[in-house]
């Protein structure tokens, strides 16, 4: 399996275990250089926020692979992360609500992760 595709299974599920709310991916390599996914999710809280970030870190760092960028954080409604060829953006609801990714990057193509 395409080892971008199996950490983006990997995170998907690291941050799902932490009930992170309605997760997206969506695939943008066809209309971006910027990444190949983009993975979305919110969180209830900042506590949640904060445990989600962590989670998603985690999984990639044990995979020996930093970010190369993080944004956001404490008192943020979004928290980026840069891999490269996944960026995953965590909200809080209204934070998501707000910046709507998802119409912006509408012509990517929204990823089943079983398909994946």
């Amino acid at each position: 399996m395409n080892e971008i595709k199996e950490n983006v299974k990997n995170v998907y599920k690291a941050i799902n275990d932490k009930k992170a709310i309605d997760i997206k991916v969506i695939d943008i390599s066809n209309v971006s250089i910027v990444a190949d996914y983009f993975i979305i999710a919110s969180a209830s809280n900042p506590n949640q926020l904060e445990a989600l970030e962590d989670a998603a870190d985690k999984v990639m760092y044990e995979k020996n692979i930093l970010p190369k960028q993080i944004e956001g954080g404490k008192n943020s409604p979004w928290i980026l992360m840069d891999y490269g060829d996944i960026i995953v953006h965590l909200f809080t609801e209204e934070g998501r609500d707000f910046y709507d990714l998802e119409r912006i990057w509408r012509d990517g193509v929204e990823v089943n992760i079983e398909e994946l």
